[in-house]
């Protein structure tokens, strides 16, 4: 009886600049080399493995990360011919400040094998280095919301979503965009799952305690509105409202206080900030309620009524809207467990 032929292995290019730090390299190359560790730990998981994964870069040899560790770049682009999936990690930018043109050729190289069929991965920050290439304009992306700003400056034609944690997008879905640091775990997974098969990704997920973040980024996400919009007057109510967000009537005092007609203190205020004054005062509330759910034990309702709100399920409501995920869910997710004190 004839064999069946195997199927052809995807070559997995893994993208090193000195920008990238290791954590998330190291990782997606150890997962996407797993398979023939764990290939007899699980039937779902094939003996065969299905990647081939090289670290490339321009040159060849070691290569020292923004970690401060050293990896050894298995291939120069040059001598790629043909690749499946190209991934970026995450960069470590200084300040968050991004300058693009810093490795055209990889750039070049990036939409070059795209033309010819490949996928464009990123986690975190690491789509930074896609976007140059031009291919994510008018398209949606997520990454790490610290380098929002940088992002946004450079490459205003892409769509930020942060909120959520991975993104897929483009006509054949080759675009593939992971949030923030750990988000490399959803960004393997979904590449086992689709070009492996489900069963496969869940059998590593359990395997190597790999996570989906089901919840996307909202929860995680600090409120951190701009202080530097050179408007002294709404810079002044921000500094008055990081201390006094509880006051049953905010919009009113913010008036009162400016000294402003109110249509022109609501116009100016959102200009400056992006957002109206009682949405900015909703997002100061539930920012501070997470502090408390983190930290405390005091009761929800009691948080509720602390950060300004008399109706617990009004508040209840507005935290779900802002972070996709109720007070209590946020709460045990995000506590400090209890660990078990060791048998004497």
């Amino acid at each position: 009886m004839p064999q069946a032929k195997k199927s052809p292995r995807l070559h997995v290019s893994l993208v090193a600049i000195p920008e990238m730090v290791i954590s998330s390299l190291a990782g997606l190359y150890d997962v996407l080399e797993s398979f023939a560790l764990l290939g007899s730990a699980d039937p779902a998981v094939p003996r065969e493995p299905p990647f081939d994964v090289e670290i490339v870069s321009l040159q060849a040899g070691p290569m020292i990360t923004a970690s401060g560790l050293p990896i050894e770049v298995q291939r120069p682009i040059s001598k790629v011919e043909r690749t499946n999936i190209i991934i970026a990690s995450a960069i470590l930018a200084g300040n968050a400040e991004w300058q693009c043109g810093r490795h055209p050729e990889l750039v070049a190289w990036m939409r070059h094998h795209h033309a010819r069929g490949a996928m464009l991965c990123s986690a975190c920050s690491g789509v930074l280095l896609i976007a140059e290439t031009g291919l994510l304009d008018g398209l949606d992306a997520t990454m790490h919301w610290a380098y929002t700003r940088t992002f946004q400056w450079n490459f205003p034609k892409v769509r930020l979503r942060l909120e959520e944690v991975l993104i897929a997008t483009g006509a054949r879905q080759e675009f593939v965009m992971s949030g923030a640091s750990a988000s490399w775990h959803d960004l393997v997974l979904y590449l086992i799952a689709k070009q492996v098969g489900p069963a496969a990704a869940h059998a590593i997920s359990k395997f190597l305690l790999l996570q989906w973040h089901r919840d996307g980024q909202a929860p995680y996400i600090p409120f951190a509105p701009p202080t530097e919009h050179g408007d002294e007057i709404v810079r002044r109510l921000q500094s008055w409202l990081a201390d006094n967000y509880s006051v049953a009537s905010p919009v009113e005092d913010l008036v009162r206080r400016s000294g402003l007609p109110e249509r022109t203190l609501k116009r100016r205020f959102t200009r400056a900030t992006g957002l109206p004054p009682i949405t900015y005062v909703q997002h100061l509330r539930v920012e501070e309620a997470k502090r408390r759910l983190e930290r405390t034990v005091t009761p929800i309702d009691e948080i509720s009524f602390q950060v300004g709100y008399e109706d617990p399920s009004s508040f209840r409501r507005l935290f779900r809207r802002l972070t996709h995920v109720t007070p209590g869910v946020y709460r045990s997710k995000f506590r400090l467990p209890v660990f078990p004190l060791p048998v004497k």
